[in-house]
């Protein structure tokens, strides 16, 4: 199998978990950024995550944007998005999904 496909199903994974529980909270409280922000601080192992989630969305970015610049790459700002909606769990794994699917279709000689 190849990697592509890997990422394909890694992506739907990072969206399905993640939402499976979001979806309650939005259930329960509505799209509330201030009781969101305050859950997700509520205790320091919580806030732990959180802060290392933000820091890797913010590496994420770095990288799309480094990474596709050096491919060409278009259309870029939909990983980024992603990460914004569902979370790096989405983000980084639909990244990497078009990444192979461009390079597979634009193969590059190196040296």
């Amino acid at each position: 199998m190849s990697a592509k496909y890997v990422f394909g199903a890694l992506a739907a994974i990072g969206t399905l978990l993640p939402l499976w529980q979001f979806l309650p909270f939005v259930r329960d409280h509505g799209l509330a950024p201030q009781a969101f922000v305050g859950q997700l601080f509520s205790t320091p192992v919580s806030g732990f995550f959180g802060m290392d989630v933000i820091v890797s969305a913010v590496v994420l970015w770095v990288f799309i944007f480094v990474e596709g610049r050096r491919l060409e790459m278009k259309h870029q700002w939909v990983p980024v998005v992603a990460s914004l909606v569902v979370g790096v769990s989405l983000g980084l794994p639909l990244f990497l999904y078009v990444r192979e699917s461009y390079v597979e279709k634009y193969p590059r000689t190196t040296g």
